[in-house]
């Protein structure tokens, strides 16, 4: 098993953990992988390291044994190099003495001096002498081991060598060689030539910490032409341990304990494999000792004989020499090489192994390298340490290596930290970024070393004196360097990016390195020595010596950064930057601590008592005593009679009035309800899951669901999981889903949350096997909280890991949650941005953002609450703003600060911790009259204690503030848990406020008191009930100490008052940590409040002084306008309220407000001008009158007045009172919040008990908390780029990724989340230990997972009356619940059948209800029923037959107006397993029927045309077929062309139950997604034709959604044409093909009769078939029963397939389904009338009748009545319906009416259809057809005045149906001869409608029809010639009259063929 090292990075420099090196071969992998991003034209550049990290073992192996020989080759090169020029001399050695061995490794004594063989020995080596390493030519892969007096050894410079030799055999003891020659002899070198010791002795051998020899630094002989060998090739490697082979991996896996306790590293450090390969875990960790250099033998033994003995403090140094098979130039060039550690061994406290960021480790980051990190080996002479460094110094000096070679580091080694993060950021910048190489970039030079040196001199110049330097930062200012010297090659690639960073001078002309150092020098000149510059003139090693002079002599206080400058002309520069500032030192040092090492150290410093000092130092600043003291004096006094009123206002609060009821109405609690936010959010998600379930890929069927079921995965955190269960139970999705019952348990709702814990793996399992057992069911799993654990499973395999460390990605990505196809997964996160990287599983296409409220100003939501999340925070700190809720405490800072200078040893996370305990246990004395306390907190916490204890009492129910103090350190948790509750006893608080310890691991622990206030306050009567969420602690008074190092998910209540986030780790620099860390704080406020004016209206609770206070370390009094001084890159001028350390009057008299009655009297102010920090500080100017200072504030126009005195106190006030509202007065009329004109004396006591008795929890609610930040933090979140973003959103976004390039644009403010999401998939990539490391493949589209989706929403927003994403995503879940169920459902129309009552009403039946068939000679008998009955055709025309008698009233009483332009009646009705299907459905049994299944590929149709002739159309139709393979059995091919012939019809006689006959054809247009086309279900699987006609522009699409269909493309002429046109062309092409038939059958001996000559034309929206079944069991012959059920369409098609003698029928048809059918219109099982939608047509006996090809509505009305008139025989089968579909697409909505003119759409009523022959009325881009037949149905009574409702005397219609409108009645005619055609003897006509008469219509034939006077005629022609034609051939002009402005046209121009009308008048 393998080990490898895992580091974050963090502050400079650098703000994330670094990623180890897997592979010793770092120089040659380094070079390759910047000559490979320089040839590469790959956009996202590979980062320079990426190839170095945890690649497999054998890689390694392999890749030392294949450069074996290069390696050699390069020594034989050094050698000669070492030599001089002369020819060698050959030698013969001296024959060995007889006897001795011979054995190459072995001395002649016969003792091994192999190195592998005795590294583990204990060698005695003299002093004086040094261990070297001797390479012999016949064991080239072995050293052996030589001791050698180090006065005959070179310095690193290779100089000052003794000459001679002086050495020991280690072997067998013998000492004393004198000669080089006979000490070779000795140890069997068998030299060939002549022996030198510059040749043969190659390295020194240090021993490393586990106290074996290895090889170490390469020994520089003849150093200078070294040097400059090596300088070429700085990029070597090193590693920090290697050990013999013979080590093995013995105590690799080892779970014992190690005895360290602290264990961390600096950040950014880069690992190699070798160094962590072979270390066995119970290895002890002592300094590996460069033996006799400055560290003798003796040291070893001590600091191992204290590491057994104590717990110590002991400085490793790791770095024991070059790999084996190193190049020679070995130096600590690579980042790995600096890594060392400072180890605190703990041995009663074991150490648990755990990865924490970084690679996979077996041994904790600190037992290889420490954050004392202890010198690398080096080149050059050593520098040596001094002793007490940090002693005289109070911080570690941090030492960053820059270019070229770092010297070697020896003596006080544990006193230092070296990191290579800046190395590693200078080697980034020389790498160009490949994404501008398209752009020419392979000729741009690298940004040089000079200038990158330069810059960042002028970097560290412009910082400010709080101020720690970020690696983001100079990535940037290198960038933009680099660009703008470039900015003509890369200016297309992209915009510049902002000017984020101070102007530095342009690289004009390049930086030499002999300018190097005065211009650095000249830039330091101005930051009054906070840089400082060290040249040297021959090697660094100078520059460190003379830096650590100046430190011991206390030179350099005032200096934050040390730059040290080699350079020189003939070689490369060498440089490093120590950082000698104590703070950013210490800040820098501790930043390289990864999150467990930081709380093991924390919790080391707890356990041995190092923090006791801190403690008794605490008691020395109280002049009264040690603060405990205090407390039990207080206690003693005031244990009889609970003095003062604190107490004795507590039952106030409790007490109820007469119902029993909390006496406070101001306070309600609001009820669930979904929010507009929530369902937008909802519908967003259902619209993804919809766009996956349509995609082609089928990676989701959603149409194969019946159900939905859920788990939710939640952080293992107790009060987020009670939290979730308690939004689910509330939410009432479990009963709307079905899942559960009514009565619903908490044990039922416990089965859907699951937490990340130990128990996970067992619900999780359960949840698997339910979804593979329900593959009916739709399972979502939402990971909330899913930033939260993004370990990789094979990190955390070890047994002493955390158990919930890696769950995520072992249960969530496991294979079988991958391959399910009905587990969909949703990540739901505030910070998704390590889930948006290279390598994520999330497509970008499956991100859902949370929306904005406001898009251009408007509200989108109508939201009556505004979020006030992490930008609104950061808006409220800047000028011209009231109370910023953004603060740091300045004199916290500072006191923290000096106790830093005192504590050096203390990590700052403890020092914080106690300080702000003693603060608040300050505060606290100081409310309960302890007012000599108030000098010993700050402000800040006054404020916070104050409010905190007198929120209680301003409310009569007792409703109080939250106050979260977060404390990521658990023990500090417990400690400050401890602390506080002790103080709170002894002031005798304890009912006054609660003080609870939120530990994630464990619930919610209160009071008994508390327990019973809440219960009272949510009317809870259950007597076990506790409070398990923080929001259930609504109006308790309370500290919550908010543990765990990082929040999970826990929800804060409304009454959250104040967020003390000033202990939270200020050197984890993440973008993620920092947002979720301040995500505690958001809230939503109710919008109709301004905000600003609720919070300056808060005075009460905030401290006036916050209004016009300034930071005490300032010396200056900033107003507003003034500029102060320099604090960030960022000039940008901020409200100086952030900070309320000035001790002005305000102030320090709010610090009174809390007497009570036993209290002292008021103090004035000017005696309360003290606070903590001015103890320790010794700064005399911030102890100046603040008074003077706040009257310059004021007088300079400064928001507020403040009294000089408090005003006296007359009368007794009560204690409830808060006397801080009496030193100021709101003027509600200024204009602005606090005016400077306001009043300031007090308001009188009534106005003053109005304002106090608001309860505060209430108004708490109304306003986003007060946030306090540490200083450092504060900085940064406040501090914007020029594009107005935050500094934090440009920092690493989380620990487990790492940039891919330094090379980066920055982000912009103008960024949506979106374009975030893509930012950060461009440029993170995930480190070894992220879960999505391994999700990589060369095809960037399969690494995406399809049914994963992610959720991203601001933090906390469910936290105030569940308004945010868990509240979004539980109504996703039932609007997909309902969708799904809404899928297997459908909108059928339900109508009645219209024109009943006109039906004569007959006692004769025709048939018996139960026949199955209709007898052909009793059917002939029935009459034709020319009534329209289809409830579609409601505002159509009435058919007048002789048999009707129409009373008009009735009529018209059925035709209202209003009632004709409704939408048409549905009902929902559920699919049954025969029902036709859309595109959308798609399920495993019609798979290979629609074409996806792998044996039909898309592309495998044919196109074929097929042609036939005419002679209506004058011309050859050519249609086209689109057959796919798989169809293409059904015709038949020419053999030789493959020509398309004809298509099989089968035979009458044939029957089979496995096939339908009829050839079905379905005409379509606009519904390639909608149209129901899937027959598959519906036919039963029974083998069928079904082909789709479709027109020729619309054909790709239907072919690309329907690939398995065959395709009737319609001949171009027809894309504008109606549904007429292609029911015209399938009747003409089956009837040429029947003929075809015919002919190709009746030569195999078939009668033409015996072809089957029926087809099917389906309208496309035909869904469902039914049949009734008739129970005639009863009595008499007339009763029966009967019902309807849905059956195949195959049944029925084989049922009328079936009829006998049915090819004597010519149309077949059916009924339309309703639900209001009644027995006696299905009495009659068969009728003779209309037939619609779904017909079988015999194309034998039609021949000779066609359809209108031109007719867009109606045209199966006028074929039916064609059909009738030509003596042929309809029947329609009552027993049989077919439901519609209701579909909004598509159809006849497809035709849109607009101008031809203009494309803007204008609404054309249909009067402007037609026109005026050659007028100048604007045309219309629609058939002519169209409008004419839209006309008449809207304005026909314009042609017919005498029709319009006379349905007596209908309009004579002339062999055509065309609609007149509902309220005019048609009589239809044939004019062939031999046709059936109502008696028209006594009818007398109010019209006549002549339509494109043929031949057969003759003067004749019209002149048996009779008129009334007065009637008129409309005459319909194609052109006006024809018009005039016809006039005369019928000699119309007999018996009508014309007039020439009679004549009209369709509104078409000339080349769109408009038609022609003319009208006349009956004479």
């Amino acid at each position: 098993m393998e080990f490898h090292l895992c580091r974050d990075r963090f502050c400079f420099m650098g703000n994330s953990y670094a990623g180890q090196l897997k592979t010793t071969r770092f120089e040659e992998v380094l070079h390759n992988s910047i000559e490979a991003s320089l040839r590469s034209n790959n956009l996202v550049p590979r980062p320079i390291f990426s190839q170095l990290y945890l690649e497999a073992e054998q890689q390694l192996s392999s890749l030392e044994g294949s450069r074996a020989d290069n390696e050699e080759e390069e020594e034989e090169e050094e050698e000669e190099g070492s030599e001089s020029s002369s020819p060698p001399v050959s030698y013969q050695m001296k024959p060995p003495p007889e006897g001795c061995c011979t054995t190459d490794g072995f001395c002649q004594a016969g003792k091994d001096l192999r190195l592998v063989s005795i590294s583990n020995e204990h060698i005695e080596v003299p002093a004086g002498f040094l261990l070297v390493g001797a390479k012999s030519p016949n064991l080239p892969d072995h050293l052996l081991v030589c001791a050698v007096d180090k006065r005959f050894l070179p310095d690193d410079n290779g100089r000052n060598a003794l000459l001679g030799f002086s050495g020991n055999c280690v072997g067998c003891g013998k000492k004393g060689f004198c000669y080089f020659t006979e000490f070779s002899n000795h140890i069997n070198l068998k030299l060939t030539t002549q022996p030198k010791k510059q040749k043969h002795l190659k390295y020194y051998l240090v021993r490393n910490a586990q106290g074996a020899l290895t090889k170490g630094s390469v020994i520089c002989w003849k150093g200078a032409e070294f040097r400059g060998r090596q300088s070429s090739s700085s990029t070597c490697s090193s590693t920090l341990f290697q050990l013999p082979e013979s080590s093995g991996l013995s105590g690799s896996t080892s779970s014992e304990p190690l005895p360290a306790a602290n264990l961390s590293a600096p950040a950014g450090t880069q690992q190699t494999a070798a160094a962590i390969d072979h270390i066995p875990s119970t290895a002890a960790f002592s300094s590996a000792v460069y033996n006799g250099k400055e560290s003798p033998k003796q040291q070893l033994v001590k600091n191992n004989l204290s590491a057994q003995t104590r717990p110590s403090v002991l400085g490793t140094l790791t770095n024991s020499g070059p790999p084996k098979k190193r190049h020679k130039g070995w130096s600590p060039e690579s980042p790995s090489s600096t890594e060392t550690w400072n180890l605190q061994l703990n041995l009663q406290a074991p150490n648990r192994i755990k990865n924490d960021g970084g690679s996979l480790s077996s041994l904790p980051h600190s037992a290889l390298v420490g954050p004392a990190s202890s010198p690398m080996v080096g080149s050059g002479e050593p520098v040596s340490v001094p002793d007490n460094l940090l002693k005289i110094c109070k911080a570690k000096p941090v030492i960053f290596k820059g270019h070229g070679n770092f010297p070697y580091l020896c003596g006080n080694i544990n006193d230092v930290i070296v990191s290579p993060l800046l190395y590693t950021c200078y080697r980034n910048s020389q790498s160009l970024s490949r994404a501008y190489e398209q752009y020419g970039a392979s000729t741009i030079q690298p940004i040089s070393e000079e200038m990158q040196l330069l810059l960042t001199v002028y970097y560290l110049v412009q910082l400010a004196s709080d101020q720690v330097p970020l690696i983001e930062d100079l990535e940037q200012i290198f960038m933009r360097s680099w660009r703008e010297s470039h900015l003509s090659e890369i200016r297309q690639y992209q915009q510049a990016i902002p000017q984020t960073f101070p102007q530095v001078p342009s690289q004009i002309a390049p930086v030499t390195s002999a300018q190097l150092p005065w211009l650095a020098g000249l830039a330091a000149s101005s930051c009054n020595d906070s840089v400082h510059i060290i040249e040297c003139s021959y090697s660094l090693a100078e520059g460190l010596s003379e830096m650590f002079k100046l430190l011991i002599e206390g030179k350099l206080i005032k200096t934050n950064y040390v730059v040290i400058i080699c350079a020189s002309r003939n070689r490369a520069i060498d440089s490093c930057i120590v950082i000698t500032g104590k703070y950013q030192a210490r800040v820098l040092s501790e930043s390289m601590l990864t999150p467990s090492d930081y709380q093991k150290e924390v919790n080391y410093q707890l356990v041995t008592g190092k923090v006791e000092t801190l403690g008794s130092f605490f008691s020395t600043l109280c002049p009264e005593g040690d603060i405990d003291l205090l407390l039990e004096k207080f206690y003693q006094e005031n244990q009889g009679h609970i003095s003062s009123s604190l107490s004795a206002s507590v039952n106030k609060p409790t007490s109820l009035n007469g119902t029993g009821t909390a006496a406070c109405t101001s306070y309600e609690i609001e009820r669930h309800q979904i929010r507009p936010f929530q369902l937008a959010v909802a519908q967003k998600l259902l619209s993804h899951i919809c766009s996956i379930a349509d995609s082609s890929t089928q990676n989701l069927d959603l149409g194969s669901f019946e159900k939905i079921d859920f788990l939710i995965c939640v952080p293992p955190s107790e009060v987020t999981y009670q939290q979730t269960l308690f939004h689910l139970w509330h939410s009432g999705i479990l009963l709307e889903l079905g899942l559960e019952k009514e009565h619903l348990t908490k044990q039922r709702v416990e089965q859907y949350v699951m937490k990340l814990d130990a128990e996970a793996q067992i619900k999780f399992k359960v949840f698997l096997q339910n979804s593979m057992q329900n593959p009916h069911t739709l399972f979502v799993l939402i990971h909330d909280h899913a930033h939260w654990d993004l370990m990789s499973a094979m990190h955390s395999l070890y047994p002493q890991t955390e158990l919930s460390t890696g769950l995520v990605d072992r249960l969530l990505n496991c294979r079988e949650v991958k391959e399910a196809p009905n587990i969909v997964t949703l990540h739901v996160t505030s910070f998704p941005y390590a889930l948006q990287t290279q390598h994520t599983h999330i497509s970008p296409y499956n991100e859902i953002h949370w929306p904005s409220s406001y898009s251009n100003g408007v509200d989108l939501y109508h939201e009556n609450k505004k979020y006030f999340g992490l930008s609104e925070f950061i808006e409220s700190t800047l000028s011209g703003h009231s109370i910023p809720l953004l603060r740091y405490d300045s004199s916290f800072e500072a006191m923290v600060m000096a106790l830093g200078k005192r504590f050096p040893r203390l990590h700052s996370a403890v020092i914080r911790t106690f300080v702000l305990i003693q603060h608040y246990s300050a505060a606290m004395m100081a409310v309960c009259g302890l007012s000599q306390m108030k000098n010993y907190t700050s402000v800040e916490t006054l404020e916070i204690t104050q409010n905190l204890i007198n929120s209680s009492r301003q409310c009569p129910s007792g409703h109080g503030l939250m106050v979260v103090l977060r404390i990521p350190c658990t023990p500090l948790a417990a400690v400050a848990y401890e602390r506080l509750y002790n103080v709170r006893e002894r002031l005798a608080l304890e009912d006054n406020f609660e003080i609870i310890l939120g530990n994630p691991n464990s619930g919610i622990t209160i009071g008994k008191h508390f327990v019973e206030q809440l219960k009272a306050w949510q009317k809870i009567e259950d007597v076990d009930w506790r409070p398990q969420t923080y929001l259930e602690l609504e109006g308790l008074p309370c500290i919550l100490i908010f543990t765990g190092m990082d929040p999970q998910g826990e929800s804060l209540p409304r009454s959250l008052r104040y967020c003390d986030l000033r202990l939270i780790n200020s050197s984890s620099l993440v973008r993620t940590t920092l947002e979720q860390e301040l995500g505690l704080a958001a809230y939503f406020v109710s919008s109709e409040i301004h905000t600003e004016k609720a919070v300056v209206n808060d005075v009460l609770e905030s401290d006036p002084e916050k209004l016009s206070s300034t930071d005490n370390e300032d010396e200056e009094v900033a107003t507003e306008g003034s500029t102060s001084e320099k604090r960030s890159p960022m000039k940008r001028e901020r409200s100086r309220s952030h900070d309320s350390a000035s001790s002005s009057l305000s102030s320090k008299a709010s610090i009174t407000a809390f007497c009570s009655e036993s209290s002292p009297p008021l103090i004035a102010a000017g005696d309360t001008a003290k606070s903590s920090h001015q103890v320790i500080s010794n700064s005399a100017e911030e102890t100046t009158n603040n008074y003077e200072r706040q009257k310059q504030k004021v007088d300079k126009g400064a928001q507020t007045t403040i009294s000089k005195h408090l005003p006296p106190v007359t009368e007794q006030l009560d204690t409830k009172q808060n006397i801080k509202s009496a030193q100021i007065s709101i003027t509600s009329s200024s204009s602005s919040p606090f005016s400077s004109s306001s009043s300031s004396s007090a308001p009188t006591h009534n106005s003053f008990i109005l304002q106090t008795s608001q309860c505060s929890m209430t108004k708490a609610s109304k306003q986003p908390p007060i946030v306090f930040l540490p200083k450092l933090v504060y900085d940064i979140i406040t501090s914007t780029d020029s594009s107005g973003l935050p500094k934090s959103s440009s920092l690493l976004p989380y620990h487990s990724v790492m940039w891919a390039s330094s090379f980066r644009p920055l982000m912009s403010k103008m960024m949506t989340c979106t374009e975030q999401s893509l930012y950060y998939r461009q440029w993170t990539v995930p480190k070894p230990i992220h879960m999505d490391y391994n999700n990589r493949n060369e095809g960037r589209m399969d690494t995406f997972h399809p049914r994963r989706l992610l959720l991203s929403g601001p933090p906390q927003v469910c936290n105030k009356n569940k308004i945010g994403k868990t509240g979004a995503y539980l109504q996703f879940l039932s609007i997909l619940s309902r969708m799904l169920i809404r899928l297997t459902e459908v909108d059928v129309y339900d109508e009645e059948e219209i024109n009943i009552n006109i039906k004569e009403e007959s006692d004769q039946y025709y048939h018996q209800p139960g026949d199955m068939w209709p007898d052909l000679e009793t059917f002939k008998k029935m009459p034709f029923d020319y009534t329209i009955h289809d409830p579609k055709y409601e505002d159509a025309s009435l058919i007048c037959s002789k048999l009707q008698t129409i009373n008009s009233e009735e009529r018209s009483m059925s035709r209202r107006q209003e009632d004709m332009y409704t939408r048409r009646q549905t009902t929902r009705m559920r699919l049954s397993k025969y029902a036709a299907y859309n595109t959308y459905h798609h399920c495993e049994q019609c798979h290979q029927y629609m074409g996806f299944n792998p044996r039909y590929q898309l592309y495998e149709s044919t196109l074929h045309a097929f042609a036939f002739s005419y002679s209506m159309l004058g011309e050859e139709i050519q249609l086209h077929f689109i057959i796919p393979k798989s169809k293409e059995h059904h015709f038949v091919f020419s053999q030789p062309g493959r020509q398309l012939e004809s298509m099989r019809l089968p035979l009458v006689t044939d029957k089979s139950e496995d096939y339908i006959k009829s050839p079905t054809f379905t005409p379509t247009t606009g519904r390639h997604e909608h149209g129901l086309f899937n027959l598959y279900h519906a036919m039963d699987g029974a083998s069928h034709l079904h082909v789709l006609v479709v027109k020729e522009y619309e054909m790709a699409i239907y072919k690309k959604y329907w690939p398995n269909h065959i395709m009737l493309v319609l001949p171009s002429i027809f894309n504008s044409a109606g549904v007429g046109a292609a029911h015209f062309l399938i009747k003409e092409l089956s009837y040429h093909n029947l003929e075809l038939e015919r002919n190709r059958q009746e030569e195999l001996g078939i009668k033409p009769q015996d072809i089957w000559p029926f087809i099917v034309i389906s309208d496309d929206s035909c869904v469902m078939w039914n049949s009734v079944e008739f129970d005639c069991s009863g009595d008499r012959k007339s009763d029966y029963m009967w019902t309807e059920r849905n059956v195949s369409l195959k049944q029925i098609l084989q049922h009328i397939e079936a009829t006998p003698n049915v090819t004597h029928y010519a149309l077949i048809g059916m009924r339309k389904w309703s639900s209001k059918t009644n027995s006696a219109e299905i009495k009659e099982p068969f009728s003779c009338c209309h037939v619609h939608d779904f017909i079988m047509l015999n194309v034998d006996l039609t021949q000779n009748v066609q359809y209108n090809q031109n007719r867009f509505t109606c045209d199966d009305v006028d074929f039916n009545l064609r059909v009738h008139s030509a003596g042929l025989l309809i029947c329609r089968f009552s027993h049989f319906s077919v439901m519609k579909k209701q579909i909004a697409v598509g159809g006849q909505r497809s035709f849109h009416i607009k101008s031809k003119v203009s494309d803007t759409p204008v609404s054309i009523s249909p009067a402007q259809y037609i026109c005026a022959p050659d007028s100048k009325h604007t045309f219309l881009a629609a058939p002519a057809q169209l409008l004419l037949e839209k006309y008449l149905q809207y304005h026909s009574h314009r042609f017919f005045p005498l029709s319009l409702k006379n349905y007596s005397h209908p309009v004579l219609s002339v062999d055509c149906y065309l609609n007149l409108g509902p309220q005019i009645a048609v009589c239809y005619v044939s004019s062939r001869p031999h046709s059936l055609n109502i008696s028209s003897s006594g009818l007398t006509f109010s019209g006549l409608l002549l339509y494109l008469c043929d031949s057969f219509v003759v003067a004749s034939f019209l002149k048996k029809f009779h008129f009334l006077k007065g009637a008129t005629l409309c005459v319909i022609c194609q052109d006006r010639n024809s018009l005039r034609q016809t006039v005369v051939r019928l000699e119309l002009e007999d018996e009508w009259q014309f007039r020439l402005r009679d004549e009209f046209q369709t509104a078409n121009a000339k080349e769109d063929r408009p038609l022609f009308f003319l009208t006349g008048r009956h004479i």
